[in-house]
């Protein structure tokens, strides 16, 4: 079954490039970064490096987007969430459940991410922050099981042999 259309109920400009973002469907609104959206758009949404352009953002479509220039400048919601999800903070119980979900012993985490043991440790208890890279992958894979099935290499009980 399709998910259905995240809808935005108000939208405000926080200067340089980003989006307060009210939906209908959520309690608490989003700060929503454009400026890699906009930086990779190319000369479609060149116009929206303006200032004048970008503040001039709006509701349109009935929720389903935010509209600049009557409408010849837009960003669907869907894709917005998207956005939003992506650059929201991945907290210590995000790592928690993450690693529930995935079903990964703390030292399998560790191989697949690359670190050690007591940073992944650190971040599961709070004591380090989590970088960003760490969050991207985490939710990459989530996203997509064959990136982990791409990288992970079960560890073996006992020791290695001589």
């Amino acid at each position: 079954m399709a998910s259905e259309t995240p809808r935005i109920e108000k939208v405000s400009v926080i200067p340089p490039r980003t989006l307060r973002v009210k939906w209908r469907s959520r309690a608490a609104p989003d700060a929503v970064d454009l400026t890699g959206w906009i930086a990779t758009g190319g000369d479609i949404l060149a116009a929206l490096t303006g200032r004048d352009t970008f503040r001039r953002a709006e509701v349109g479509n009935y929720g389903t987007a935010v509209l600049w220039d009557e409408g010849d400048l837009a960003i669907d919601a869907a894709h917005l969430l998207v956005l939003a999800a992506e650059q929201r903070e991945f907290s210590t119980d995000d790592a928690r459940r993450w690693q529930k979900r995935i079903g990964l012993s703390n030292n399998e985490i560790a191989d697949l991410l690359g670190i050690s043991l007591s940073t992944w440790n650190a971040y599961k208890s709070g004591s380090s922050a989590i970088p960003q890279v760490v969050a991207l992958a985490c939710r990459a894979i989530l996203r997509d099981p064959v990136i982990m099935q791409a990288h992970y290499r079960p560890r073996k009980t006992g020791r290695p042999a001589a």
